[in-house]
C-alpha cells in the first residue's frame, strides 16, 4: 500500500507524533503536512474543526498524502460526534471513501458501539463496508484490486475514550477485535468526570484515570493514543508508553508562532 507512517510506527512499536487539522483548504492541509519530517500523522477534525466531511475531508486527505515525494503523513479523519445509539456508518463511509488511512470515532462508550465501528470500517467478510467510490484507490496510489485486497489490514480503526461510561467499559472496548487504538480525549474526559479541563496538564485524579486507560489498552494488545498541546507534554507521554501522541494543532501553532515572533520584535 501507499505511504502510511502511523501504521509503520504501530508495527515497529515506536511512538508516533502527529498534529490536529481544524481548518479547511488543500493548501492549508499541505502546509501542515510539510511542517516537519517527524510528523507521522495528521487528524482531519470533522467533529469540532471547521472541515466539512464531504467534500472537505477528501480534499484535505489528498493534500496531506501528496505533501511529500513518496507520500505524506497518515491522514486520519475524526468523524462528527456520535453517541451510543447514533449511527456512524455513513460518516465512516465518507471518511474512508475520501482516502483516509484511518478513522477516529468520538464518544464510543460501549463494546457494542466499538463493534459497530469496526464493521462499518471493514469490507466483507470482516465487516459491512460498501465499495463504489471511483476516487479512493487513487488517493492511496494503488489499483482497485490492490485497495480491496489490502484495505482491511491497512486502515486503522480508533475510538475515543472520553466519558464516564467509556472508562467503566474500557476493558471490554479494548478487547473488541478490529479496534486498533483507544484515543484519550483529556478535555471531555475531565469534564465528564466532574473536573476542570487540563491547564495544560490534567487534574491529578484524571491523570490516574488516564494511566488506567493506557494500562487496560496495552493489556488487550492495542495501541493507546492521547491528545497533547505541546512538544514538552508529548515527550513526557511518549516516555510513559503512549503510542500515538498529538503534539499541536494548526490553530494553536499559528497563534503561538505569531505571538512569539511579535513578542521578540517588540522586546528585541
Amino acid at each position: 500500500m501507499a505511504s502510511h507512517p502511523l501504521l509503520h510506527a504501530f508495527k515497529a512499536n515506536k511512538p508516533a507524533f502527529g498534529a490536529w487539522l481544524t481548518l479547511p483548504g488543500t493548501f492549508h492541509a499541505r502546509t501542515v503536512a510539510q511542517g516537519s519530517p517527524h510528523l507521522s500523522w495528521v487528524v482531519v477534525d470533522c467533529e469540532h474543526g471547521l472541515v466539512p466531511l464531504v467534500p472537505g475531508a477528501a480534499e484535505s486527505i489528498a493534500a496531506i498524502q501528496g505533501a511529500k515525494p513518496g507520500g505524506g503523513p497518515s491522514a486520519i479523519v475524526r468523524i462528527p460526534a456520535t453517541g451510543v445509539t447514533a449511527s456512524s456508518s455513513w460518516q465512516i463511509k465518507h471518511a474512508l471513501d475520501g482516502g483516509a488511512r484511518g478513522v477516529l470515532v468520538p464518544l464510543v462508550s460501549t463494546a457494542d458501539k466499538a463493534k459497530e465501528v469496526v464493521s462499518d470500517s471493514r469490507f466483507p467478510p470482516l465487516g459491512r463496508r460498501g465499495f463504489g467510490s471511483p476516487f479512493t484507490h487513487g488517493t492511496w496510489g494503488v489499483t482497485v484490486p490492490e485497495y480491496l485486497q489490502s484495505a482491511n489490514e491497512s486502515i486503522l480503526v480508533m475510538v475515543q475514550i472520553e466519558n464516564k461510561e467509556a472508562v467503566e467499559n474500557v476493558h471490554e472496548i479494548a478487547k473488541v477485535d478490529g479496534i486498533d487504538a483507544l484515543f484519550i480525549g483529556p478535555y471531555d474526559l475531565s469534564i465528564s468526570l466532574g473536573y476542570p479541563p487540563p491547564s495544560p496538564d490534567p487534574h491529578p485524579e484524571i491523570e490516574q484515570v488516564i494511566q488506567k486507560i493506557r494500562q487496560a489498552t496495552h493489556a488487550a494488545g492495542k495501541k493507546c493514543a492521547i491528545f497533547c498541546t505541546s512538544g514538552k507534554q508529548a515527550a513526557l507521554r511518549a516516555k510513559e508508553g503512549f503510542d500515538m501522541i498529538n503534539v499541536t494543532s494548526d490553530t494553536g501553532a499559528m497563534s503561538e508562532g505569531i505571538a512569539k515572533h511579535l513578542s521578540d520584535a517588540v522586546t528585541g
